[in-house]
């Protein structure tokens, strides 16, 4: 929900862009409402994702939808990284769409990030005000040999680029084998970014992107380049996802990986997801996306064309970057990935044991269940039933006043003096 266009790394698959333009906020928030009533009355849930630097139009654009549609099906996720990582991730959403569902797109939405190193180049950090900047570094700005490079994924950092210390001092290592990507507003300054970054990642391939439109914005400088390392691994994605745990909201029912809840703000803190968990009614979809969201359990999705999809292993890497790149299985090889099942589901037997000891299994076996034969068979020998006290369902009785015998004048007979002795 923001004005960044896709990178294309992801192949055909991308998430629904909203540039949020417009003379005032409903106009600004009109092209996203009719996006989420259209998915509501297919009965798919949303998940948005906005920029944390540029929120403002992005959250009224969520609640106008929430609130005209009546439903909690809508999730404003929000998050605090550059232009390009936001538009990578945001296209890595919807590639794992159809595979996960809903909860757990909105939970990796802050997982992602977490393997990657994006950041960026700059030659001055005078108008940087997203990342935690020192007066040192500001000062270092004025000197003419002095450029920083600035993270914003795994984490938020910024420091001096020193050539000798490059390769020590990256703060992160995507796993092998590695892609870069850049981009840059003034291709004269790539210069001092060519002779260091690259050559401490050492990625096997490197594409240049067109420039981001709000790259200006967040970097503070038209001096700068934009880069994203990322692992083209062809189990990277599922491992990022395996790396989460689910549970069940005690309010929705969606499987989530934070509390509260994105959709409904419930306690996210019930039974750990299975893999023998019934799917929801619902399908879902990532609302960042025109790709549909799987069911619970990744049975067959529905696709925005009606058809149905049947989700299974993540494709190999040759389907999620476009071109099998060195180091990557060959497709068609069979090789099992964690998603075959559920990587946060358990089975029945490998489920945490309850507080009363028992199993947490969803409930007995065909072979131990007692037979429907319709008739009370009254509790199991030898356990202590609770004692029901029995109820009365007369009306009470009015209380009536004692009664005081009169004289025979007809007035009340005065009661006689009370006698005390000790």
């Amino acid at each position: 929900m923001a004005d960044i266009p896709s990178t294309g790394h992801v192949g055909e698959t991308g998430a629904r862009r909203f540039a949020m333009t417009g003379d005032d906020v409903g106009a600004r928030s009109a092209a996203f409402v009719a996006f989420a009533r259209e998915e509501a009355r297919a009965g798919r849930k949303i998940v948005a994702l906005y920029p944390a630097w540029r929120a403002t139009d992005a959250r009224k654009a969520v609640d106008f939808a929430r609130g005209s549609l009546r439903t909690d099906h809508i999730a404003g996720i929000s998050v605090d990284l550059s232009p390009l990582a936001l538009s990578l991730i945001a296209d890595q959403l919807a590639f794992l769409a159809p595979y996960v569902p809903p909860g757990m797109v909105a939970a990796l939405s802050a997982e992602l990030p977490k393997h990657l190193l994006a950041g960026a180049w700059l030659r001055t950090v005078s108008g940087l005000s997203t990342l935690p900047t020192s007066l040192g570094q500001h000062m270092g700005s004025y000197a003419p040999t002095v450029s920083f490079l600035a993270y914003c994924a795994p984490s938020a950092q910024v420091s001096r680029l020193r050539a000798s210390d490059m390769i020590t001092e990256l703060p992160f290592r995507p796993v092998q084998p590695v892609q870069l990507l850049c981009s840059t507003p003034d291709p004269s300054i790539t210069r001092v970014f060519d002779e260091n970054l690259p050559q401490a990642i050492q990625p096997v391939a490197t594409r240049s992107l067109p420039v981001q439109p709000l790259g200006s914005a967040y970097w503070g400088t038209t001096k700068y380049v934009e880069f994203v390392a990322l692992s083209a691994h062809p189990q990277a994605l599922a491992y990022a996802a395996g790396a989460l745990s689910a549970s069940e909201c005690t309010w929705c029912g969606e499987s989530v990986a934070a509390t509260p809840c994105p959709f409904c703000g419930g306690d996210a803190s019930g039974p750990p997801v299975r893999a023998d968990h019934p799917a929801p009614a619902p399908t879902a979809r990532n609302a960042t996306g025109p790709r549909s969201v799987g069911e619970r359990t990744a049975p067959a999705a529905v696709a925005p064309n009606g058809q149905g999809l049947t989700p299974g292993p993540l494709p190999s890497s040759e389907t999620a970057f476009g071109a099998r790149l060195p180091g990557a299985a060959p497709p068609g090889t069979g090789a099992a990935t964690p998603w075959t099942s559920s990587p946060w589901s358990a089975s029945a037997r490998d489920a945490p044991p309850r507080n009363d000891g028992r199993s947490a299994a969803p409930g007995p076996d065909a072979s131990t269940a007692a037979p429907a034969t319709g008739r009370h068979t009254g509790p199991a020998r030898g356990r202590r039933q609770p004692f029901a006290a029995p109820v009365d369902h007369r009306a009470p009785e009015p209380v009536r006043p004692p009664e005081v015998p009169a004289d025979p004048d007809g007035l009340p007979r005065p009661e006689s003096p009370r006698t005390y002795s000790r």
